[in-house]
């Protein structure tokens, strides 16, 4: 499963492809759970170097949206955790949306799913086990600052192993 999980995470080229990683995971380990109809928002939620946020699902809604700080930081100082990062934030989400609610569960869940995905010594396993050793790549520090306007962006086609329709 591992050697299978590792091809197509390293495969994936845009956020759904990574999507469709988290999702085979969690489908994998928590006894066939799913969710469809997910959207992705990119929003410049700003900085918070004390209190880190990556991303947060709105209970009951259909949309994950990501902060693109973290990802513009990742990108200056060190590009190779970019997939990691977007597979654990998303996977941390999508467990939201499944139901999960408890932070401290979800943080365990989404330690266990990607240890189990990738083995103990992947960078997105490292990041589950220990998300602050990563903070110098994903918050400019001492800078805090909150977005005037969110500029909310939705990425087209998503969740696309859910639309089962042609628009």
């Amino acid at each position: 499963m591992k050697k299978d999980f590792n091809t197509r995470f390293e495969n994936s080229r845009t956020l759904a492809d990574i999507f469709e990683v988290v999702k085979a995971s969690v489908w994998e380990s928590m006894e066939k759970k799913s969710r469809g109809g997910l959207m992705l928002g990119l929003a410049n939620l700003g900085n918070h170097p004390q209190g880190f946020l990556g991303a947060f699902y709105p209970v009951g809604s259909n949309i994950i949206v990501l902060n693109k700080v973290p990802l513009r930081r990742i990108k200056e100082t060190d590009p190779r955790l970019y997939k990691p990062y977007i597979f654990h934030v998303l996977l941390h989400e999508y467990l939201h949306s499944l139901g999960y609610l408890d932070e401290s569960a979800v943080r365990q869940k989404v330690y266990e799913i990607t240890r189990n995905t990738f083995g103990e010594d992947h960078l997105a396993t490292r990041m589950a086990a220990d998300t602050t050793t990563f903070y110098k790549n994903l918050v400019y520090p001492d800078a805090v600052w909150k977005a005037d306007d969110m500029g909310l962006e939705l990425v087209d086609g998503f969740d696309r192993s859910s639309a089962s329709y042609i628009a």
